[in-house]
């Protein structure tokens, strides 16, 4: 038996699953879904050409695909044959939506019950602080994320269809519904121009903005449906699903006008365009760069002001329990009334008549931190491994981090050892920061059995 065979009997029936955390559940599953998409993607059957494209080459896209970030080496339909895009959406498909997801699935349909080390790591998967209600959300999450992904391909089979024909369509109506959704900006529109993206739509409402409402559906956290959906009036939603409406939809404004004064009037990304058309491009330019990976227009010739804008929205990210990745909406929502707070003199963050303990604002502190430091480090690692800018490599860094998956053309010029740091970025942003954070919620707190004498310090 293999260890990803192993890891599934302990989940599901095996005695020794006790042996093994719901957190190194979820890291060593991904790891194995990983591992798992790299064979495939090596096959010569999953090549167009028929050559295998190596091993590194492979392994950076399972782990683009698994972590739904979107990074390539290559333009995914020119380099893979249609069992190659199967491996590739599958994969975006299970890391997307998690793989507990497609695990409950299965328990579903073989009628068999859930059990507490079942509830334990769906509720991780989820990053909910307990496992009340854990399997009634994961329905919602089977069946809501389905239905929605459903209606997406829909509507873009009919936009493709008088144009492409059917089969067409339909292949570009589904996978690319999957990949918004999910968040991974993967695209199979290389057959019109490769490496492109979107940038042959750029003019087209009904593609960008269905893709970018799916992006944000699927970026807003699948607690936050369950919310919206069951209580119907924004007054009788919860705090949390509150904060994140209200985050959401400030980032998407303050994006869009903020893209818009800096990329207006530039030749090289949007300055060609009329003003609707410019307009459409700010506003997706801001649902894309928090976490999904598509682009409408060269990401490369932006401006200095519009990449910097773009790396702090990768950094920002999604919700917490979503696709996304990112230090999340809410845990930069905290840290900014927590500054407001402390700049007027108070002690303790309120919002929404409601006051948030010192110890989250704490922990968003730490995981935001994290972030940063984490991006910086990396940015100056590939800025010296390999023939790219500080800034470039800065957009680089962030957006495998944070699962985003856009690039500023660094991805095709990078050194190995800057390949594989963004390797581990693209796996620790999908499952590091999820770890670090439901440590943060669910573990035990360090036990603190002494204190020293305090000391007062220049601060400021």
């Amino acid at each position: 038996m293999n260890r990803f065979s192993q890891l599934w009997y302990q989940m599901f029936g095996g005695k020794r699953s006790r042996h093994l955390s719901a957190t190194r559940v979820i890291a060593l599953v991904f790891l194995g879904l990983i591992l798992t998409g790299t064979v495939l993607l090596m096959l010569p059957a999953a090549a167009r050409s028929g050559e295998s494209c190596g091993f590194l080459p492979a392994l950076f896209t399972a782990t683009s695909a698994t972590c739904v970030t979107g990074l390539t080496f290559f333009d995914t339909w020119s380099q893979f044959s249609g069992f190659g895009q199967i491996v590739i959406i599958s994969l975006i498909q299970i890391g997307g939506l998690g793989f507990m997801s497609v695990a409950t699935l299965v328990v579903f349909l073989l009628r068999r019950k859930v059990g507490l080390k079942e509830r334990l790591v769906m509720a991780q998967a989820l990053s909910l602080n307990d496992m009340d209600g854990v399997v009634r959300l994961q329905k919602w999450v089977i069946f809501g994320s389905l239905s929605i992904e459903g209606c997406g391909a829909l509507i873009l089979t009919l936009r493709f269809l008088p144009e492409y024909g059917f089969w067409q369509a339909l292949k570009w109506g589904v996978f690319h519904s999957i990949s918004a959704f999910c968040n991974a900006g993967f695209d199979i529109f290389g057959s019109i121009t490769p490496g492109a993206s979107l940038m042959e739509f750029q003019s087209d409402p009904v593609v960008l903005l269905t893709l970018g409402s799916l992006v944000v559906l699927g970026g807003l956290g699948f607690l936050v449906w369950q919310d919206v959906v069951t209580n119907i009036r924004f007054r009788k939603f919860s705090v949390y699903t509150r904060l994140v409406l209200v985050m959401t939809g400030t980032l998407l404004v303050l994006g869009t006008v903020a893209f818009a004064l800096t990329e207006w009037n530039n030749p090289n990304s949007i300055g060609h365009l009329n003003w609707a058309d410019k307009l459409l491009n700010c506003f997706f330019q801001s649902v894309t760069t928090r976490t999904a990976g598509f682009f409408s227009f060269d990401q490369a010739g932006m401006t200095d002001a519009g990449k910097a804008i773009g790396i702090a929205l990768m950094l920002v990210g999604g919700s917490s329990g979503s696709t996304a990745g990112g230090a999340k909406t809410v845990t930069v929502l905290v840290l900014v009334l927590f500054l407001m707070a402390r700049a007027r003199g108070k002690s303790c963050v309120c919002v929404f008549r409601r006051t948030v303990p010192m110890a989250q604002v704490l922990d968003a502190m730490t995981i935001l931190a994290i972030m940063v430091g984490l991006s910086f480090f990396g940015a100056v690692f590939i800025s010296i491994t390999s023939p790219v800018g500080f800034l470039d490599a800065f957009y680089e860094s962030a957006s495998a981090l944070a699962t985003v998956g856009i690039s500023a053309g660094a991805t095709g010029v990078l050194s190995i050892p800057a390949q594989i740091l963004i390797i581990i970025f693209m796996y620790f942003g999908r499952v590091g920061i999820l770890t670090i954070s439901l440590g943060f919620l669910m573990g035990d707190k360090a036990e603190e059995r002494f204190r020293y004498a305090h000391t007062n310090l220049l601060i400021g």
